[in-house]
């Protein structure tokens, strides 16, 4: 009876050890478990909805630079073409020739008396040529005669007409024709370095009518290519009225004159008309401004008007 009482005693503090050692292990876990717990995943952000607004266009930051159109050129004027007749223009005003001269010979006075160009002076002579203008003594003033060149540097122009080639035409030395207008433009710019220079082309003649054998127009017609020659290479203006008095034959037409060389008061007038179409400025020729020339109404005229030379031009 004894030994089972030690007995059960062992077994009951071996029961109870049990337990303890049970619940100290429970509460070890329920302390040390907030460090054993994993820690919860960080949650993503939600997608954004889609909507029908557009993003906002981003605003430029103000600058402080200044930008500058650049500003369009002025197209540079076309220059002169020296290579071609004065081409038509608005018409002149009845003052345009008023500081204008015309050198030329028994046609230009014809013009001078007949056309009713106004103003305008007049340097010619009755059978006067090119080869005649630098040295021969035929124009008529208060103090004697006056070769052509001394009686142009009497004043000054704006315009200067030159209408010489008829009483040429007997020549036939057509080179020497072309140096000879060549140094008179010369003597002309170097008197009037001013003034529009016109080369006047010469008009056809009409040779049913002509009593002279030299007067022909294909001599004519060379003339003219000559005188377009020296319009070029002087750079002066060239005017081509054989063109606009040649009719379909290459000729005069034959109510516009009675010798064939001469033309009467419609032709004369018909000239003028020309002329007021056919005009350039200063600044068309490449010149500089233009200037203004009043015309001194004191000069003596070029040659005196006679009674008997009025009855010459009157048919």
């Amino acid at each position: 009876m004894a030994y089972r009482g030690k007995r059960g005693r062992g077994l009951t503090a071996a029961l109870v050890a049990l337990i303890i050692i049970v619940a100290a292990a429970a509460a070890a876990l329920l302390y040390f478990r907030p460090w054993v717990e994993k820690e919860p995943e960080p949650s993503l952000p939600p997608e954004p909805k889609e909507t029908d607004t557009a993003p906002p266009t981003p605003t430029a930051e103000p600058s402080d630079v200044t930008f500058t159109p650049t500003p369009t050129p002025t197209p540079e004027p076309e220059p002169y073409d020296f290579t071609q007749p004065v081409p038509k223009s608005d018409e002149a005003a009845a003052d345009y020739f008023s500081d204008a001269v015309f050198i030329g010979d028994s046609r230009t006075d014809g013009f001078l008396r007949y056309s009713g160009v106004q103003g305008a002076d007049g340097i010619y002579y009755t059978g006067l040529s090119i080869f005649g203008v630098q040295d021969k003594k035929v124009i008529n003033r208060a103090d004697g005669k006056k070769t052509v060149l001394e009686a142009l540097a009497e004043k000054q122009y704006g315009k200067v007409y030159l209408a010489l080639g008829v009483n040429e035409l007997g020549y036939k030395n057509d080179a020497y024709f072309y140096e000879t207008y060549l140094a008179v433009i010369d003597a002309i710019r170097e008197i009037q370095p001013d003034a529009i220079i016109y080369i006047e082309n010469l008009i056809p003649l009409n040779e049913s009518k002509v009593n002279q054998s030299y007067l022909r127009n294909d001599h004519l017609r060379t003339y003219n290519e000559l005188m377009a020659r020296v319009a070029e290479e002087k750079q002066v203006a060239y005017l081509d009225l054989y063109s606009a008095f040649s009719d379909e034959d290459g000729q005069l037409p034959g109510d516009a004159s009675n010798d064939g060389v001469h033309m009467k008061k419609p032709y004369c007038e018909k000239w003028l008309a020309y002329l007021r179409t056919h005009v350039v400025s200063r600044t068309d020729m490449g010149l500089e401004e233009e200037l203004t020339n009043e015309k001194d109404d004191s000069a003596d005229p070029a040659v005196s008007l006679s009674a008997v030379d009025r009855l010459r031009w009157e048919w």
